[in-house]
């Protein structure tokens, strides 16, 4: 099924402040700014033979995104990397204009981890009519509802949406998505489906400082005290992970365990902390291993929403780095 983007903008709409100008001389990364660009760029690697991996992103890069972009390229011949902060993901226009740019530094990174091609189109570009017209946009609404999609009406759909252009963008390739935002994992994986996108989703490990915090562009908005008050969060999942691993298989207990830790932490204000299906995302009445669970945990630390995530049954119970797993297709976000 091929999706039609509609007219594409010309470049000159996008705000000058927001332009992330020429590739420096000498550089390995070449950037494209419209779609055709883009989708041509990766139909001259296919049709040379290469493979393509693709890696969405929204920029401010760290370590886990440079963790996936890293992967691609070890099992891909070409990796694009798209930048573009995706208006229909935020509910609230102050977290949209909080949300970091660092063009210089992510092209960087772009290279340093192995990545050749740059997507770094306007809003314009990407939504050639305003964001939001009925019937515009893709949902996975049984999947939405809970949990994030609770906290954050319409997030999912914005999500959506965007995968489905990106993807079709791209064309055939494997995009790489990291584990911690779960939900949106499992929403990427139905929307593909759903759309019969040339694209094999490839699910990637949390990476996790040292501490065992859950790398994430929001960190860098907490201070000191409040970074240190956030590790709640890896401990309740360790906490539950750990209660698991010990034989309690009851998904309500776990999730009582989980909450009193971080009820613990005066600066951290608790949304939910669940035990899930891991497929449909259902509340877990069962932990034994008979159905593949997730640990979910979302708070918010000094007005910054952080989440988390954790396999009880294969997880580590301890802090620092989670290591890459092997290559290998999860079925699916």
């Amino acid at each position: 099924m091929t999706t039609t983007l509609g007219p594409l903008a010309p470049p000159s709409t996008r705000p000058q402040t927001a332009r992330p100008g020429p590739v420096p001389d000498g550089a390995g990364v070449e950037v494209h700014e419209t779609v055709a660009g883009y989708a041509a760029a990766l139909d001259r690697f296919r049709d040379a033979g290469l493979t393509v991996g693709v890696v969405p992103t929204m920029g401010a890069l760290h370590d886990g995104h440079c963790s996936l972009i890293q992967r691609a390229a070890h099992e891909c011949d070409v990796v694009a990397v798209s930048i573009f902060v995706n208006p229909t993901q935020f509910g609230d226009p102050a977290d949209l204009a909080a949300y970091p740019r660092t063009w210089q530094s992510d092209l960087a990174s772009v290279e340093a981890a192995g990545g050749r091609v740059v997507f770094s189109p306007s809003v314009a570009e990407m939504y050639p009519e305003p964001p939001g017209d009925p019937g515009s946009g893709a949902s996975v609404p049984e999947l939405s509802g809970r949990w994030e999609g609770a906290s954050r009406p319409g997030h999912f759909d914005g999500v959506a949406t965007v995968v489905v252009k990106l993807l079709t963008a791209a064309g055939p390739c494997r995009a790489y998505f990291g584990e911690k935002d779960f939900q949106q994992l499992a929403v990427v994986r139905r929307v593909v489906r759903d759309h019969s996108l040339p694209a094999e989703i490839i699910g990637c490990d949390t990476v996790r400082a040292e501490d065992g915090l859950a790398l994430s562009s929001r960190n860098v908005r907490l201070s000191p005290d409040q970074r240190r008050a956030a590790l709640a969060l890896s401990r309740a999942l360790r906490t539950g992970a750990t209660l698991v691993a010990a034989g309690e298989a009851r998904g309500p207990v776990v999730e009582a365990a989980m909450a009193r830790v971080v009820a613990a932490e005066p600066l951290v204000d608790l949304d939910y902390a669940a035990a899930v299906d891991a497929d449909d995302l259902e509340p877990a009445p069962r932990c034994d291993g008979r159905r593949p669970v997730r640990l979910i945990i979302a708070a918010t630390v000094g007005g910054v929403r952080l989440i988390d995530n954790l396999d009880p049954l294969g997880a580590p119970r301890a802090p620092g780095r989670l290591r890459p797993a092997e290559p290998v297709e999860l079925s699916f976000t």
